[in-house]
């Protein structure tokens, strides 16, 4: 009588690994040794669906898209400082921007918190502001004293604040915009 054996210990194939991953922008990513970065960010480009993929040898980035970041700290309560500027490019249409703003006094240790929406329209050489509004505004103590604004500087769409005389303090924002052509 004969048999025939299979072993149960044999380990299965190996799994079907892609050998590239299209992306949004630039080339496709390409493991290097079956290993792929995969690191986020954002990027002020503007894309409607709000974000993108870009590709770069073994490197597959992720972005936020349509999304500006500032920052800055006023020490006196004269000088303005800008907290971004962006360059609207040479396509006319409007933009529709929704600023958030952090806002802390290290000298009193006192916050603020501000949402603002401002419209803009550029011809593609120079923009004019629509119009703005503070959607809300939550303020602690001297803090109700802060100037804050958005400006138009040729082309570019500025948000600036000037704090108080005597204080520390320091601005965070994220703003993101949607474009029409």
């Amino acid at each position: 009588m004969s048999q025939f054996f299979i072993s149960s210990t044999a380990a299965p194939p190996p799994p079907q690994v892609a050998t590239s991953f299209v992306t949004d922008i630039g080339g496709p990513a390409v493991p290097v040794a079956n290993v792929l970065n995969v690191p986020g960010g954002t990027s002020t480009s503007n894309n409607i669906n709000g974000i993108q993929t870009l590709g770069s040898g073994n490197t597959l980035t992720i972005q936020l898209t349509n999304r500006i970041i500032g920052s800055g700290t006023t020490t006196d309560g004269v000088t303005p400082v800008t907290l971004f500027s962006f360059p609207m490019g040479a396509v006319p249409g409007t933009y529709s921007f929704t600023i958030h703003l952090a806002v802390f006094d290290v000298t009193d240790s006192i916050g603020a918190g501000y949402s603002v929406i401002d419209v803009v329209r550029t011809t593609g050489a120079a923009g004019v502001l629509i119009g703005g509004n503070i959607a809300s505004s939550e303020e602690e103590g001297a803090l109700t004293n802060l100037s804050f604004s958005s400006i138009i500087s040729g082309n570019n769409f500025v948000v600036e604040v000037i704090g108080l005389a005597g204080k520390t303090i320091n601005y965070v924002s994220i703003t993101d915009y949607v474009f029409a052509s």
